[in-house]
């Protein structure tokens, strides 16, 4: 990442469809050789805070220990940073095609279960393409 802003940076986040822009610029050039999950929170305004934590050697299968950890994170950075409210987004990155497969489902599951109640949002990024997999709550 650089310490440039671009307009992009600039612009406020107000749907899946702005976000999977900014995901796209993010985690150029959109090749993974193994499995990553990065977490970036946006703000009530809808402008991402400067914070990216990716999560490399993701198993293919949710971990319960690693959920703990990233919702330690979640909330740390939502009441530190964020005044208690702002919008969790995630992006699921891996090799192989773009299109969600089983191990994505249950990541997505054990996210929704962890995160339910919170405003997040996930998205797949793999094979060139970034897609919404949950909207989340905008």
């Amino acid at each position: 990442m650089s310490g440039m802003t671009t307009p992009l940076d600039a612009a406020p986040i107000r749907s899946a469809a702005d976000l999977a822009d900014r995901w796209r610029s993010l985690l150029h050039p959109l090749a993974f050789a193994g499995r990553s999950l990065w977490l970036t929170w946006i703000g009530r305004d809808g402008r991402r805070l400067p914070v990216v934590v990716p999560v490399d050697d993701l198993p293919r299968t949710p971990d319960p220990v690693l959920l703990v950890r990233l919702c330690d994170v979640h909330a740390g950075v939502l009441h530190g940073q964020l005044g208690g409210a702002g919008h969790l987004a995630l992006a699921l990155c891996r090799p192989g095609p773009a299109e969600v497969t089983g191990d994505d489902d249950a990541w997505t599951e054990a996210l929704r279960s962890v995160l339910d109640g919170d405003a997040w949002s996930l998205h797949l990024a793999a094979a060139g393409r970034v897609l919404p997999v949950v909207d989340g709550r905008w």
